[in-house]
């Protein structure tokens, strides 16, 4: 059996709601196990992710940037770098805002750079922008909210949440891309495994 741990932070419900999209579909996968913690939890249980096959970092987009909770989780890792406890293990990550952009690439770039600094192997999307509704790229509107990866993302998943409180935000698409991108995840990992 292999094991995917998601860690995340979520102030207001959005990135949790996100998060456990991404478990629910790294678990469907035959023969994987996932499980899921907060960031205070992992940095609690940070020697348990030793025995992690993948870790998928889910943070908050705040001010262009990871939350500060993430940033301690990172912070907190530093033990795991001196001894390339990660090294090779897969990576991914994903975020949400309360925006379209709200800069959330920048936020997934630091994830990415936090898992090469780990020495860990990253998995994209794998998914076209507006995958699941192609023709909505043709339109000034653009995808609505039922799209698969509606914000086009390849890095990770990215949901905007505007102003609306969950669980009525992330919309089903977004939810839909982070739970298409835990399987991937899985999927990817168990070729590793």
């Amino acid at each position: 059996m292999s094991k995917l741990i998601v860690i995340y932070h979520s102030s207001y419900g959005h990135t949790k709601l996100q998060a456990e999209a991404v478990q629910k579909g790294a678990s469907g996968v035959n023969g994987m196990e996932a499980d899921i913690m907060t960031a205070e939890e992992a940095i609690e249980r940070i020697d348990e992710l030793d025995k992690a096959d993948a870790i998928i970092f889910g943070t908050p987009t705040y001010m262009g940037n990871i939350s500060a909770d993430i940033k301690k989780f990172m912070e907190a890792s530093v033990k795991k770098w001196f001894s390339a406890s990660w090294k090779d293990k897969i990576a991914g990550g994903f975020t949400n805002s309360s925006s379209f952009s709200g800069d959330k690439l920048n936020t997934l770039q630091g994830l990415v750079v936090f898992a090469m600094q780990h020495g860990m192997i990253w998995v994209g999307t794998g998914m076209f922008p507006s995958a699941n509704d192609m023709n909505a790229m043709n339109s000034i509107e653009g995808p609505g909210p039922n799209t698969l990866n509606r914000l086009g993302s390849f890095i990770g998943p990215m949901a905007a949440s505007f102003q609306v409180n969950p669980p009525d935000a992330p919309s089903k698409g977004d939810i839909e891309t982070a739970e298409a991108y835990g399987k991937r995840v899985a999927e990817i990992t168990m070729r590793f495994s």
